[in-house]
């Protein structure tokens, strides 16, 4: 409608050079904005009103929108909570693989400890046998220390597949985690923290210690 008056206005202007010249083309605006308003009044008084049915729909659809995101954001939670619960598992089911492999690697540690002893005897007791007194004159002695040597080498095979190995770190940097030092001491020529001395050797069992050499370390 709006459009249709300018049309004419702008017509009658071509028509009658005195009615152009009359005419103040600043009122076309207010026109067409009154015209506009006018179309719309009209447009929203004609949309129907919405039955009884309509409106239970609508309200029908709005709550089950707002059903569905809450149901959303309950899946979401469970969803999270689940994925916890797996991660949770399979760190459970690694921990315990792991002891169950230290179980069977450190099963037999308190029995290597056992074995310790009687090995340190059996080493000094072989210390113990004078070897110059060994020779053909005097078997008896000579089947000792054969007899204890021999013993002590298949305890050391048994030790070394059992996974269980000597710690005789003369002459190598101090490591508080498989030597315990006794004393320090002056020695020249020797960078500082070097085992010098060994009182005890130590065992490990498949990297972990099981008794720290006794040793002694310059300074």
């Amino acid at each position: 409608m709006a459009s249709i008056t300018t049309q004419a206005v702008v017509r009658m202007s071509r028509l009658t050079p005195f009615f152009s010249k009359s005419i103040n083309f600043r009122v076309i605006p207010a026109i067409n904005k009154r015209a506009f308003a006018t179309e719309e009044a009209q447009t929203n008084s004609e949309q129907p009103e919405l039955t009884e049915n309509e409106k239970k729909l609508t309200s029908e659809i709005e709550k089950l929108t707002k059903d569905v995101e809450a149901l959303t954001e309950k899946n979401k939670e469970i969803d999270d909570k689940y994925k916890r619960s797996l991660a949770d598992s399979e760190n459970m089911r690694k921990r315990l693989t792991k002891q169950i492999e230290d179980a069977k690697i450190f099963g037999i540690q308190s029995f290597c400890k056992d074995l310790l002893e009687v090995s340190d005897i059996l080493g000094h007791a072989t210390e113990a046998v004078p070897k110059e007194e060994i020779s053909d004159k005097n078997p008896h002695l000579k089947s000792l220390y054969e007899g204890l040597t021999m013993t002590k080498a298949q305890l050391s095979q048994v030790f070394k597949r059992n996974g269980l190995e000597v710690v005789d770190p003369l002459n190598e940097k101090f490591n508080p985690n498989y030597h315990e030092a006794l004393f320090q001491q002056e020695i020249p020529n020797k960078e500082p923290n070097t085992v010098v001395v060994v009182s005890k050797i130590g065992y490990k069992l498949h990297e972990r210690c099981i008794r720290p050499a006794l040793v002694g370390v310059s300074k």
